[in-house]
């Protein structure tokens, strides 16, 4: 590895990454002047051979009640709405990029031995020993729940990293909304079929993280002591336990949400 490389590796360490750790990263690399390829190594380097790498590789293109779509379409007429639909590609875990997720996301999304859940709203990308094993499930009327890989992540004592960004991209988060029975609605998209693309339906909680951004901070205000925060390159960088994050989000939602 590189000697940026070594020295990113180092400051993870000395944030509080070991190894063997599996470890949720959320980043932005936009101004930090990091490399993707060089962090996605020092991760994994962090971790080393027994830790996992895993990261976001969500989706958007390929639903048509997503923000993302409904954006897209915002001023059209019904029928430019309809061709617009009808040219919207069908997911395919192998080959579909990630949207909105990042430099990192998709340099470990399309690194050698990567892994990633057949999700094709929010599917996950891994690396590691634990890689299979924790993306191994990820039904369709899951996406954050219990047997989801976040669910697989809360098991497995996952620490989160947050690169450059706050809570309000905390995924971990979404958990809590299961925990705490949020209500459900429908979702669409289109997925590839036996004879070509086809759309599905079906039903999930709704998600909300419109109050991310203050549930993490009453996490950090809380005790500070729950996590480490800490310089890595030019940029800031918190980690903690994805436990104790989605915990106390479910103790916040009980008792602030509606």
């Amino acid at each position: 590895m590189a000697p940026e490389g070594d020295k990113l590796a180092q400051e993870l360490v000395e944030l509080g990454l070991s190894a063997g750790d599996v470890v949720l990263v959320h980043a932005s690399l936009s101004g930090t002047g990091l490399d993707a390829a060089t962090l996605r190594d020092a991760l994994l380097a962090a971790v080393g051979e027994d830790g996992t790498l895993v990261v976001p590789a969500f989706t958007t293109d390929n639903s048509d009640t997503s923000s993302v779509h409904l954006q897209q379409v915002a001023g059209m007429t019904p029928t430019q709405a309809a061709a617009f639909r009808a040219t919207m590609p069908a997911f395919d875990p192998a080959t579909t990029p990630s949207t909105g997720m990042g430099r990192l996301a998709e340099s470990v999304r399309t690194a050698p031995g990567a892994v990633r859940s057949t999700h094709p709203q929010v599917s996950f990308a891994a690396l590691g020993r634990r890689a299979e094993e924790l993306l191994a499930e990820h039904p369709l009327n899951s996406h954050y729940g219990e047997d989801s890989p976040m669910g697989a992540l809360y098991r497995a004592g996952a620490r989160v990293l947050l690169i450059n960004v706050g809570f309000a991209v905390c995924t971990a988060f979404h958990l809590a909304e299961y925990r705490i029975g949020a209500p459900a609605r429908r979702y669409r998209c289109v997925v590839r079929g036996a004879d070509g693309p086809e759309w599905t339906e079906y039903e999930d909680v709704t998600l909300d993280d419109s109050d991310f951004g203050v549930i993490g901070d009453a996490f950090e205000a809380i005790d500070e002591n729950r996590g480490q925060k800490g310089q890595l390159g030019r940029t800031i960088a918190r980690l903690f336990s994805i436990r104790d994050a989605v915990d106390h989000a479910v103790a916040w939602m009980t008792e602030k949400r509606p």
